[in-house]
């Protein structure tokens, strides 16, 4: 204990650390705690049977607005194929799965008629421009932080109640980094 006296003196002698170092660490200190708190608070998963639907997503609407997109990934880890039947959910009066794309330089988008297969052992991405949640028929504005429920029904897992994060007008869903 004595050998640290002296050590602990001299540190002492040399004074308070400068004011801008002080505030230097702080503001790195706070940054690094946002960044450690922020994977855990917007990405999130939800599991029935084999299924595991990974970081359910919307985009905050602009006022006015009478549909949302909904988000999600689907991992199968069973030996059989599952699909997705339908989707409920009391922020609007319908939801269903479309798929869009572009065929000849024309965006198209339709819905999806007999369910969404997921397969054995396999994965599917509801994204932007491509399969997605379509809230038809809004009843409130979905708002950037909240999170609204919606109920999954798969043909072979059951039903699921999950809950989507909605993220800025713009956003691509880039939350979802575990959801392999």
């Amino acid at each position: 204990m004595s050998n640290l006296l002296p050590a602990t003196r001299a540190h002492a002698h040399r004074g308070p650390l400068p004011r801008g170092f002080q505030y230097f660490s702080l503001a790195l200190l706070g940054l690094l705690l946002l960044f450690a708190c922020v994977p855990g608070a917007l990405a999130h998963e939800f599991k029935v049977g084999d299924l595991e639907i990974g970081h359910p997503w919307s985009r905050a609407t602009p006022p006015g607005a009478k549909v949302a997109g909904g988000y999600f990934t689907v991992t199968n880890k069973g030996s059989s194929p599952d699909r997705l039947l339908s989707i409920s959910s009391d922020i609007s009066d319908t939801a269903g799965v479309h798929d869009m794309g572009v065929k000849d330089g024309v965006m198209t988008m339709r819905p999806v008629n007999g369910g969404l297969e997921i397969p054995a052992g396999g994965k599917v991405e509801l994204k932007p421009g491509g399969y997605h949640l379509m809230f038809v028929g809004l009843k409130r504005q979905p708002k950037l932080g909240e999170k609204f429920p919606a109920t999954l029904t798969f043909e072979k897992a059951g039903s699921v109640s999950v809950e989507f994060a909605v993220e800025g007008m713009g956003e691509m869903g880039g939350t979802d980094d575990h959801a392999e």
